[in-house]
């Protein structure tokens, strides 16, 4: 498969460069070892396992413990993991997390910081490398290498914009000094010209060498996301340039045929999913060649240790992480994506036979009903189930990651035509729509008005404690964002749709009142870490 060879590639390059900026000065009596100056990458096998080590953050800070993906979902309104009678409380981070109490402390909120920047200062690295000659590539190819990993270090902004936006920013991988905090428009406008200036130079395949790497249409589709938040990061809109971002992927699509929506959503989330057409970027993922405990851990995160026996998995799931009821029950039940991307009822053995709940021998069901934060049984709550779990997954799913895919370039086209008060958003989503109404297509169908109406998400206090009733109906452009949570539910982000919409601070769900939230908790605090190593840095408003 294209991804093990990639990741096997990653491994060997990644020793090469620890031996490459492992002391200041190589001798050439190093018997055994590359020199750093001799090293001239000359094939596009030699220059993608050499540029491949950048990457390896993306995925780190996405899926490893506390990383990305849970900074983004277990804040919002899709998810919880409340406590569990195994356990699950581990100090109050997750209900910190859901209640938007969370701390400067927080590891939670000091992985995604540190990790992402692990990325930026490899990107450095390699960039300083290719300047002083100890990686000789020249001509053309050190252009476009040069760009690519410029390019790729901007796509780690958009993680540090998103979730902290007043950041450093960091290009020179020799400079010792305490780099100065920036304000996220500086930010923002570094990111926007990194990109820009670099994208011609950008490879236009999308297989082969350039399969998990950033080609010109991830960065296009890197830049619509920019262009779409530009309005909460700088507080100027800049949907036009969303929409002509898009348009330059939605036609590379439509003339080349590599771009398309999958028929099925499903085939975009299975196993071996590096052949989808829908994924412009992915992270790729292999339970053999990556080691980390928790590379990509959704089973074992989400399911109860009975499933175990359902998929014939070496490890035993731990039981924590569930949809919350409100956000299923805004989904119409004729949706296929409702059954295909969480587990729910009765659940069986991979023979078949009925699985029987270890605690009282009774059938094991999973319900949409979950007491509250502070407690539940095993078996409360709809299970994530949007990527398929493969029979004898080890503790580490192979799926590769689709951190971009076509299915966001037709929605982002269309969210920004909706909000500048342009036609046609409603046959963009209808597209994407389509295919999760096979047995009813006429409910596929959704016209730009019904897009602009409120929501249908039922918000309020919905748990044992107390319950109350806020619906949606007031919320702009809700029903928009209610397509968004039910095409990209357990995809790491929800939190960041919301804050576009107007409804991460202002809103109560499940245990989650929006008292214990402010405007301020719609970005994370600079991490205490940080602020220890480096006194250039002030701590953001409200933290």
């Amino acid at each position: 498969m294209k991804k093990n060879i990639y990741i096997k590639g990653l491994c060997a390059v990644i020793l090469f460069l620890g031996i490459l900026t492992s002391c200041t000065e190589l001798l050439d009596d190093s018997y055994g070892n590359v020199i750093g100056s001799q090293y001239s990458p000359e094939t596009d096998a030699d220059i993608s396992f050499l540029v491949n080590a950048a990457y390896v953050p993306w995925r780190e800070t996405m899926l490893l413990w506390n990383g990305v993906v849970r900074g983004q979902q277990n804040c919002g309104d899709q998810d919880v993991t409340p406590a569990r009678p195994n356990g699950w409380v581990d100090g109050g981070i997750y209900k910190r997390w859901h209640q938007h109490t969370w701390t400067v402390e927080d590891n939670s909120v000091w992985e995604p910081w540190n990790r992402t920047y692990n990325g930026v200062t490899t990107c450095n690295r390699l960039l300083s490398q290719i300047d002083d000659g100890s990686i000789g590539v020249e001509g053309e190819a050190k252009i476009n290498l040069i760009s690519e990993l410029k390019v790729l270090r901007a796509s780690y902004y958009y993680i540090l914009v998103d979730f902290y936006g007043n950041v450093p920013i960091v290009t020179d991988y020799r400079n010792v000094e305490l780099p100065q905090q920036s304000s996220r428009i500086e930010v923002f406008n570094f990111i926007v010209k990194e990109i820009t200036d670099n994208i011609d130079n950008l490879s236009e395949e999308s297989r082969g060498y350039f399969y998990g790497r950033i080609n010109k249409w991830a960065a296009y589709t890197f830049l619509s996301k920019i262009y779409l938040n530009a309005e909460v990061w700088t507080g100027n809109e800049h949907w036009d340039d969303c929409i002509d971002a898009c348009d330059k992927v939605i036609a590379f699509a439509e003339n080349s045929g590599e771009y398309a929506l999958e028929e099925n959503q499903k085939n975009v989330f299975i196993t071996e999913n590096e052949n989808s057409k829908e994924i412009i970027y992915a992270l790729p993922e292999d339970e053999v060649y990556v080691e980390d405990w928790n590379a990509f851990d959704f089973h074992l995160n989400t399911l109860a240790s009975e499933n175990q026996k359902t998929y014939n998995f070496t490890n035993a799931p731990w039981g924590g992480v569930c949809a919350i009821p409100q956000f299923i029950d805004s989904f119409d039940p004729e949706d296929i994506r409702l059954k295909e991307n969480y587990i729910s009822g009765q659940q069986y053995w991979y023979s078949g036979d009925t699985l029987y709940r270890s605690d009282n021998g009774e059938p094991m069901v999973y319900v949409n009903s979950v007491p509250s934060i502070d407690e539940s049984s095993m078996y409360d709550g709809y299970r994530w189930g949007k990527f398929e779990y493969a029979i004898g997954s080890t503790n580490r799913l192979s799926n590769d990651w689709p951190l971009l895919r076509y299915a966001d370039v037709l929605m982002m086209k269309a969210e920004s035509l909706m909000r500048s008060g342009k036609e046609g958003a409603g046959e963009l989503v209808t597209k994407v729509r389509t295919r999760a109404f096979k047995n009813n297509p006429a409910k596929a169908t959704v016209t730009d008005a019904e897009l602009e109406a409120g929501s249908v998400y039922d918000y309020g206090r919905r748990d044992s404690y107390e319950t109350t009733h806020e619906g949606g109906a007031d919320i702009q452009y809700g029903r928009f964002l209610d397509e968004l949570g039910w095409e990209f539910c357990q995809e790491g982000r929800r939190r960041q749709d919301m804050i576009r919409f107007g409804v991460f601070t202002t809103k109560s769900w499940f245990s989650h009142d929006v008292s214990t939230s402010s405007a301020n908790r719609a970005i994370y605090p600079i991490p205490n870490q940080a602020l220890l190593t480096n006194s250039n840095l002030s701590q953001n408003p409200g933290y």
